[in-house]
């Protein structure tokens, strides 16, 4: 099954599982990266992401196929553009490798990866109805768990 590294419909897991199962494979790790409702004491209404397709879809492939090099995982990642509500996904990974310690480990490093490589950018908008770029509002939390991710 192929699924679109990006989308602006939903990230739909069961479409991630399908793309990366294999009867070889003992197990799938699966993460889904959501909009929550506050960072910082400041509520979110949404998340708008947009990206530089053509090397956001060239980078997602190359991460997964890192993965498949280091970890013997099948690797499948999808992120969503356009406003992404509180609660709703925002990125989906699914990776199956012989063994769970592998397939945990290729989950964990896609997306870890994605969030330094892949240009995608994030615009908050928060629920009293002004907006910032992620790179304009700063959180103390670290930069591989920005608000949003």
């Amino acid at each position: 099954m192929s699924v679109p590294a990006l989308t602006n419909l939903p990230v739909r897991i069961d479409d991630l599982i399908a793309a990366v199962s294999d009867p070889e494979h003992g197990g799938i790790a699966t993460f889904l990266g959501t909009t929550r409702r506050e960072a910082d004491r400041r509520a979110f209404r949404a998340i708008e992401y947009s990206a530089y397709g053509p090397l956001a879809q060239t980078e997602m492939a190359a991460i997964a196929a890192e993965a498949h090099r280091q970890f013997g995982a099948v690797v499948c990642i999808q992120h969503r553009i356009g406003h992404v509500a509180v609660g709703e996904a925002s990125v989906g990974i699914a990776a199956s490798a012989p063994h769970r310690a592998a397939a945990f480990a290729a989950c964990r490093y896609a997306i870890d990866e994605l969030k330094v490589r892949v240009p995608i950018w994030k615009r908050a908008h928060f629920a009293d109805g002004t907006t910032a770029w992620f790179d304009e509002h700063r959180t103390t939390q670290p930069a591989h768990d920005s608000p949003g991710t």
